[in-house]
């Protein structure tokens, strides 16, 4: 039988799937997704302490292996239904269903994408705007499928979806070409229950100084464009000629192990790694040296908000995990390019509109790398230095958004520590600017070309289990102590303030503080310090949503406005923003919610929210395409061991390392005079 946390075979989505069928005879199903409902976490956690007490058997129970079906119902006289159904596929049943609220939408699938371009060049409407401006010999019109955003107070409860535009220069002979050099200032707007295009927005194309709606724009929309290619062939002085392989070799393969196609052994760490279409890759029962440490960590959400007032820019917002799925754009990764060394695959499986699943191949990747230097010390007195590696070990995945593409990694080192790394890269999402002006939106990063001024905010949800399942969340700072001849005569003591959450909260990074969060278990203490068993993090101190408090940008995306969030544990309560935030008004069901509820934290089963990201002002050096952003989350123990946990890494020097030029150095670990 399947692990627990195993993703759903095909066998068990198309059981899913005849069960959803057969509850809803004479109707139309649009499937949207089909994947594993995990099991509550009460049923999982007593199924997981039998598994490391190695005494599973065949007959040991199993949590139920459970489908959550998404789809649209369509038949009759009625407005197609969005609906939801858990699939019991062990007795194929239907245990739970329940008809979406009317204030929500669906997420998008990439079968509406289609649709609106297929709906957008047979519209009169649409060729009308397109009428009104010339393209020279050659071009032909892109179409980008974008969500609404958040709708308008005005706007009708209806199911929107929008693109934008851009023109492809074909002369080229190269699909590649990059049409982002050419925005057109057209956005038509479909309806998703009636499949017409029914508006053609025409945002402004004004600069400094100028109107909101200012459009001052000629026939010639791209006359004052510039092609701005990426692709190595098309670059007018090719690539670098002088830059010699770098190549990773592992002689006697990967220090690491799979089996049970999920379970992943490497070093001390051992971990479950699942996929679905919502988060894309998460990671389960973290465990190190026979001792937890997380129940479940995942990147919980992100919204990409951007600051241009214009309408319609200013419903200019994507959640790129709630609107469309972080894991129904994960790219199939490439061998040698994507990661590197060797490799395991992990594949996922998508969903069609016909309710079948469908393979993503490669759609996460495991490798070592070498992150620098571990640890490292030089005795003086006898010439000898000691130096290790830091290895980690690497789950990474990548999603293609329009666009951009972001990569996430989770990164295990040999410390114990672990590291949710997030890069944005991809090209920047532009509009058409009249000839020679500037704006105070955003950077003109080619001719014709804004940039507009944005944010990617990330939320990463880690549910600890430090020693076990209940634990407490302390909140640690640095304070300075004033000069005083009774304790700090001489000015230089600060003193360490911990302080515990005691109920469901929400608090800011304070680098003046070096406040750490500590995710502890208050039951365990260290035999050396006495200090209770923990996992910290310093949140990172980037700037949080700027939109207004009052705006509807802001009132969606409550997530992003603090640094750190503390709630109690529910199941399926894993995003951020909440369950719905496709068009939506105000953030529903996410973790400011959950705050309100008051829950008490310490000594609890506690789940832990960390939020951050990139206020991207754009630069010229961002075109065509963007250099990475990086961020790193370090999640690291804090006196959960009783010494370094690395000191046991070999320090054996690299055999494929040389000398230019001749010369040589001694081993890393033994005396110089040996």
């Amino acid at each position: 039988m399947p692990h627990p946390l195993a993703i759903l075979s095909e066998e068990e989505t198309n059981i899913a799937r005849e069960v959803v069928l057969a509850a809803h005879p004479s109707t139309v199903i649009d499937f949207r997704e089909i994947y594993l409902w995990e099991p509550p976490k009460d049923q999982l956690q007593e199924f997981l302490a039998l598994e490391h007490a190695g005494r599973l058997s065949p007959t040991t129970p199993r949590p139920p292996r459970q489908a959550l079906c998404q789809y649209d119902v369509i038949g009759g006289d009625r407005i197609p239904s969005y609906e939801e159904s858990v699939v019991d596929v062990g007795s194929r049943r239907r245990t739970h269903h329940e008809v979406v609220a009317k204030q929500h939408h669906a997420a998008l699938t990439l079968n509406e994408f289609d649709v609106l371009v297929e709906k957008c060049f047979a519209s009169p409407l649409f060729q009308q705007a397109l009428s009104d401006f010339d393209l020279p010999a050659g071009f032909e019109v892109v179409i980008e499928p974008w969500p609404y955003g958040g709708r308008d107070h005005a706007d009708p409860n209806r199911r929107f979806f929008q693109g934008l535009c851009f023109a492809r220069d074909t002369t080229k002979n190269n699909p590649d070409a990059n049409f982002y050099s050419f925005p057109l200032p057209v956005i038509p707007v479909i309806d998703a229950l009636t499949s017409e295009i029914i508006r053609v927005d025409r945002p402004a194309t004004g600069g400094k100084g100028e109107a909101l709606d200012a459009q001052t724009f000629s026939r010639d929309i791209i006359g004052h464009c510039k092609s701005s290619d990426y692709v190595p062939e098309l670059l007018p002085q090719g690539t670098r000629k002088d830059l010699k392989p770098l190549n990773v070799v592992q002689p006697d393969g990967p220090s690491f192990r799979v089996t049970d196609e999920s379970l992943v052994e490497w070093q001390k760490w051992r971990f479950r790694v699942a996929f679905n279409p919502r988060e894309g890759a998460t990671i389960h029962d973290v465990w190190y040296d026979g001792r937890s440490v997380m129940y479940r960590l995942a990147i919980s959400e992100m919204t990409v908000p951007y600051a241009d007032p214009r309408p319609p820019f200013h419903r200019k917002q994507a959640f790129d995990f709630g609107d469309g799925g972080g894991g129904n754009m994960a790219n199939n990764l490439s061998i040698g390019c994507d990661c590197l060394g060797v490799i395991k695959y992990f594949d996922a499986m998508a969903t069609g509109p016909d309710g079948r699943p469908q393979k993503l191949p490669n759609a996460i990747c495991l490798h070592e790398q070498d992150g620098g230097i571990g640890w490292k010390h030089s005795n003086w007195r006898t010439g000898r230095a000691v130096v290790t590696r830091n290895r980690e070990l690497v789950v990474q995945f990548i999603i293609t958004l329009a666009n951009y593409e972001y990569v996430f990694a989770y990164k295990f080192d040999q410390a114990g520590g672990i590291t949710v790394e997030a890069r944005a890269t991809g090209i920047l999402n532009v509009v058409n600017i009249d000839a020679n002006k500037t704006s105070d939106y955003g950077t003109v990063v080619s001719g014709g070309v804004l940039a507009q001024n944005h944010q990617h905010l990330f939320c990463v949800r880690m549910d600890p289990a430090i020693d076990g399942a209940r634990n407490s969340v302390h909140i640690e700072e640095s304070h300075p102590v004033p000069l005083n001849p009774a304790t700090n005569p001489h000015g230089n003591l600060y003193r360490v303030q911990s302080t515990p959450v005691p109920r469901a909260a929400a608090l800011d990074a304070a680098p003046h503080l070096n406040r750490v969060v500590k995710m502890i278990n208050p039951h365990k203490r260290n035999p050396i310090s006495q200090n209770p068993v923990a996992y910290k993090f310093t949140p990172l101190a980037t700037q949080t949503l700027l939109a207004d408090p009052r705006s509807i940008q802001a009132q969606r995306a409550q997530f992003a406005q603090h640094h750190v969030w503390v709630t109690g544990y529910r199941d399926h309560e894993f995003y951020a923003g909440g369950r719905y935030t496709l068009q939506s008004q105000v953030e529903a069901d996410g973790v400011a919610d959950a705050v309100k509820r008051g829950d008490v934290v310490e000594d609890a089963d506690v789940v832990v929210w960390s939020c951050f990201g990139i206020t991207h002002n754009p630069r010229v050096e961002d075109w065509p395409v963007m250099p990475v952003e990086t961020f790193q989350l370090s999640i690291r123990p804090s006196d959960f061991f009783t010494e370094n946990p690395a000191l046991d890494v070999p320090s054996d020097r690299n055999g494929s390392s040389v000398v230019v030029g001749g010369g040589g150095g001694g081993s890393c670990c033994k005396p110089a005079h040996l």
